[in-house]
């Protein structure tokens, strides 16, 4: 895909992601990796729901600013997943309201923060980790997400919001999208004892769709 269309398509996206009320305000971003080893990302308070393909901030490789507006003040972030997840080609990280509520419960688990609910959300995120909370744009977060070490797609950055990446732009919104209504399933659920996948269900899935799930049996 040319550099012009990956353009056209991180604004089509973010406007459908602001537009549905999935990040709201000037809050989100979102970056793709270019085959030169550089990337696209949101400009620094762009709202996604109005964003002009013309002005993305282009970084290279460095992770400095070629051309268009500054950056989002997530870089960070986005270059920790990049570093840790050789695959990644687009993160997106937005503050969709029932993953940022999910993510400030006192029962969520820091390597597993939703349980096995649909399979679908096993086959999108995998499993979503929970990060501690950092202020927006600290340098810090890139080492909570190193220290990941790269088996996670989907995290959660407490009382904040969800980052998720994917091996193209459009497999990081769906699973985010996923992430955010199986948030919302957990919330509706919580405290009404849910029937999840069993763990034959969850081998089944890890079996017929190669999925590769952190293991937790230590």
């Amino acid at each position: 895909m040319s550099e012009t269309r990956i353009r056209e398509e991180i604004c089509r996206l973010g406007r459908s992601l602001f537009e549905r009320g999935l990040t709201p305000g000037s809050s989100g971003n979102i970056s793709v990796r270019l085959d030169d080893g550089g990337w696209l990302v949101t400009p620094t308070n762009a709202s996604l729901g109005s964003l002009d393909p013309n002005r993305l901030s282009r970084l290279g490789p460095d992770g400095q600013l070629v051309s268009g507006d500054a950056p989002t003040k997530e870089v960070p972030l986005h270059t920790a997943l990049y570093q840790t997840r050789s695959a990644a080609r687009a993160v997106v990280h937005l503050h969709s309201t029932h993953s940022v509520a999910l993510s400030m419960l006192p029962e969520i688990d820091p390597r597993a923060a939703l349980p096995p609910m649909t399979p679908y959300y096993l086959m999108k995120c995998g499993q979503t980790a929970l990060v501690p909370y950092f202020r927006p744009g600290d340098p810090a977060v890139a080492d909570a997400i190193k220290g990941l070490a790269g088996k996670y797609s989907s995290v959660l950055l407490a009382n904040h919001g969800p980052v998720v990446s994917g091996d193209t732009l459009e497999a990081a919104v769906f699973a985010i999208e996923e992430l955010e209504e199986t948030a919302k399933l957990y919330l509706l659920l919580r405290g009404l004892n849910p029937r999840y996948l069993s763990p034959e269900q969850v081998a089944d899935l890890t079996k017929t769709f190669g999925l590769t799930l952190p293991d937790h049996s230590h």
